[in-house]
């Protein structure tokens, strides 16, 4: 599957294979010899990380997620691949910002590291002031309490998950996880913190490449922007991506992908048309959502897919990626593939307690807008752009 996938994001290669190969007998003998709890560890990114650990024997991996099902076929899938550890496995259906999860922070005999996952990664997730906030609750305040456990059950080091879009934020979800860096640098005196940004993961739950899948399964017609350029890593490489940081990264390290031949912006319209090559079709051009939908019934029988491509025009969505801005410093040679972005713990203080206890207020009146909150995310963020076209991801196919 994963050849499969570097052939569709147009690479022939891995990109972290050096870094891994020159570290790999570090990395086992720190796997080893620690104990891990992974939080969010059964989405598509988390469940990459819990494969990099477990197949290197630790001596406990704990893996937290909201989602009974995709725990269970998180285990079936470890099962199927690895087999079995000498230490303990185990998995939790928990919320991490639930008095069970705080219970079982409070039973355990400790971790030595604490690796965060969960997140809302969705853009879309700001098209309404009720997602909005819980989004705001998920990244930053559950990222913050998730801290505040590692440090109580005695890990050594934590991580989370950060992404692209925080680098020169122009919508809420990216803002939502650069407030979460600020509020990382501040916790960064109390416990090592590492990080890392990286691009779309290909094929992840509920990104538009998986949902390519869904479409041929259903027979739908495949749609997507022809305007949108991102980088794109392989679910492989996210967990090793990650897993570098936790282990390797400095007090505040931002760890992401170094740009190279083998990593370059691809339009998902490109992507799609492979994707469709890959699956015996060639792509039909349409020019509305209507006759998409309607030639989905017919085409598919002459080795034809009914295909929509057209310009972004909702909320949030930037021409390309980027994972650092011109401000931050960079470390780009200690490893072949991996940049690091080096922080000094640089906060405001003043302004992330008046935006904790003003999101508090609001979730504790019950009552908020979002105008309010895009008011409080541009007190934090300087030059944070946000522009609203009034259209969101939810209101096309």
């Amino acid at each position: 599957m994963n050849n499969n996938i570097l052939q569709l994001i147009k690479r022939n290669s891995e990109l972290f294979d050096l870094d891994i190969s020159n570290l790999d007998e570090q990395i086992t003998n720190i796997v080893k010899s620690s104990s891990f709890l992974v939080l969010g560890g059964a989405g598509s990114i988390g469940q990459s990380v819990v494969k990099e650990i477990f197949q290197r024997d630790p001596k406990k991996l704990d893996v937290i997620d909201i989602s009974e099902n995709n725990l269970v076929e998180l285990v079936r899938d470890i099962r199927s691949s690895f087999g079995y550890i000498t230490g303990k496995f185990r998995t939790f259906a928990l919320d991490i910002g639930s008095p069970e999860f705080a219970s079982l922070i409070n039973q355990s005999d400790g971790y030595d590291y604490v690796l965060n996952l969960s997140a809302l990664k969705h853009v879309r997730s700001e098209k309404d002031p009720y997602t909005l906030m819980r989004m705001i609750q998920v990244n930053i305040f559950n990222t913050e309490s998730s801290i505040h456990h590692a440090i109580q059950a005695g890990a050594k080091k934590y991580f989370c998950i950060s992404t692209d879009k925080a680098a020169n934020p122009v919508n809420m979800m990216g803002a939502s996880k650069r407030i979460m860096e600020m509020f990382l640098m501040k916790e960064s005196l109390n416990i090592p913190i590492s990080t890392a940004r990286f691009a779309n993961v290909a094929f992840s739950d509920g990104s538009l490449l998986h949902g390519f899948n869904q479409r041929i399964i259903k027979r739908q017609p495949i749609v997507a922007p022809d305007d949108i350029k991102r980088y794109f890593v392989t679910p492989k490489e996210s967990g090793q991506l990650c897993l570098l940081s936790c282990l390797f990264g400095e007090n505040r390290d931002i760890f992401f992908p170094k740009l190279s031949k083998d990593l370059h912006l691809i339009t998902f319209k490109e992507i799609a048309e492979t994707f469709l090559s890959f699956n015996g079709f060639q792509p039909h051009y349409c020019e509305s959502e209507e006759e998409a939908r309607q030639l989905s019934q017919t085409l598919p029988e002459k080795n034809l897919w009914p295909c929509f491509f057209s310009a972004s025009d909702t909320t949030g969505e930037k021409d390309f990626e980027e994972f650092f801005s011109q401000d931050e410093t960079l470390d780009m040679q200690t490893y072949n593939s991996v940049g690091v972005i080096k922080n000094e713990p640089l906060f405001n203080e003043k302004k992330l307690d008046h935006f904790k206890s003003s999101i508090h207020s609001m979730r504790e009146a019950k009552l908020w807008h979002k105008d309010e909150l895009i008011e409080l995310f541009q007190n934090l963020i300087k030059n944070f752009d946000h522009i609203d076209k009034g259209k969101y991801l939810d209101d096309k196919m």
